[in-house]
């Protein structure tokens, strides 16, 4: 291959940047789908929107297989077929007639698609091109959803006001194969594929002074993990839990704020814009988060993005009694430039403890607990709202399970496993 003037682990950046923001916002374009869907149909709510939640189904069983097709195939593999479902299903979704049509289309297709093409099939291989700038190489590459979201989905809207949803599906399909389907081509699962090294740093010279390993527990390090001795591990457990709560607090909120704004007399304005800013503010959140990370280590980002979620839920509880605009900004701001933190280090978290040839394996279906956690939180927070007449205990247990997730990352502890580049010095200190 030729040599590049620059490290070939950015042209890896680039391509999932541009896959996040048009493979991820191309699942979230249902929302927008929904409305004219009904409106056309007058199919009930709850079994049309059934069909998004089924993908939400899909993309959980996918996990640990793409998984395994990522340890045998690699990313191309695996990206390449995420471009078909997706392209696929919204291509196909226009014939919808009948409510199954919906479900195979947008459901199993494009759900199906979303694993591959979003933040579980980009942290299958991405954390490898990178060691001292790891945290900062995923968060801005996953920073491609927010970009999209505020690019892509209003373009979306506009070809549905002017040409109807079907032709919006059209589009959208034909972009993922037109964009996607060649720029995935450049990837590759590693550096030492392509003779290069984590964050492009030559191969030592014999002469040259041996750097300093980043190993804290060689014995751990040293096992050849695979998912059969993974699942033996305490640690693979909290990593699950961390981010089964990680994920639960993530999407139940997601889902739910702009319904309470509204019970508590905002605008839909208001409602609208808060969940939008969100996303835009998750820009550079994960983008400063990931590149802290590089320096204080996983657990610490992922303490600060579980308390950016405990206080936006704790300040849902304050708006239902003071009602302000501000809290509604404060709200916002720590949702996403705090919250949103926890996708820069999710890979990490998995690649620095179960590092080896089966880490895909791992990761996909630590994945799978992550996906449930996706599900349950905006199911359990409905249900309990409409046991109890309003949000208040679902929003407690919102924080509740905000610290259990952070909690959980601590106890899984990849800092007792391998240090990020910022604490090298303490290994040195150990050693001199």
């Amino acid at each position: 291959m030729r040599r590049l003037p620059f490290y070939y682990g950015w042209v890896v950046v680039a391509v999932t940047f541009v896959t996040m923001a048009i493979g991820v916002n191309a699942r979230t374009a249902f929302s927008l789908f929904y409305p004219p869907i009904l409106s056309e149909f007058g199919w009930e709510r709850g079994i049309t929107a059934g069909a998004f939640s089924f993908g939400f189904v899909v993309s959980g069983i996918m996990s640990p297989l793409i998984g395994r097709l990522m340890d045998r195939s690699g990313p191309r593999a695996v990206m390449e077929l995420g471009v078909a479902l997706m392209a696929g299903g919204l291509l196909l979704a226009p014939l919808t007639k009948e409510p199954w049509h919906l479900y195979l289309t947008i459901g199993v297709m494009v759900g199906a698609g979303s694993v591959c093409l979003g933040y579980s099939g980009q942290s299958f291989f991405l954390p490898n091109w990178f060691l001292r700038r790891r945290g900062l190489a995923i968060g801005i590459a996953f920073a491609g959803v927010g970009i999209g979201s505020v690019t892509l989905l209003p373009w979306v809207q506009h070809v549905i006001e002017q040409a109807g949803w079907r032709t919006a599906c059209t589009a959208m399909g034909l972009m993922i194969l037109i964009v996607l389907a060649p720029i995935n081509l450049l990837l590759h699962k590693k550096p030492e594929d392509i003779g290069l090294r984590p964050d492009g740093e030559a191969a030592p010279s014999a002469a040259a002074a041996k750097p300093v390993s980043n190993i804290v527990d060689p014995v751990w390090a040293g096992t050849d993990w695979t998912l059969r001795r993974a699942l033996s591990t305490a640690r693979f457990w909290w990593i699950s839990l961390g981010f089964f709560c990680g994920l639960y607090v993530w999407y139940a909120v997601q889902v739910h704020q702009t319904k309470f704004l509204l019970d508590i007399g905002f605008s839909p304005s208001v409602g609208v814009w808060s969940l939008g800013v969100v996303s835009l503010l998750g820009i550079p959140g994960q983008i400063l988060l990931g590149h802290v990370s590089d320096r204080i280590g996983r657990e610490w980002v992922w303490t600060a993005s579980s308390l950016g979620f405990a206080i936006c839920y704790a300040t849902l509880i304050a708006l239902k009694f003071t009602p302000s605009l501000w809290l509604v900004y404060f709200m916002v701001l720590t949702q996403g430039a705090l919250g949103y933190g926890l996708t820069s280090v999710m890979g990490a978290v998995v690649l620095e403890i179960f590092q080896g040839r089966h880490y895909g394996s791992i990761f996909g279906t630590i994945m799978l607990a992550a996906l449930a956690g996706g599900a349950a939180g905006p199911w359990a927070t409905g249900l309990l709202h409409d046991i109890t007449g309003d949000y208040t205990i679902a929003f407690v247990i919102g924080i509740m399970m905000s610290v259990l997730s952070a909690v959980a990352i601590w106890f899984a502890g990849p800092r007792q496993i391998r240090l990020v580049a910022g604490q090298l010095h303490r290994l040195k200190a150990a050693k001199g």
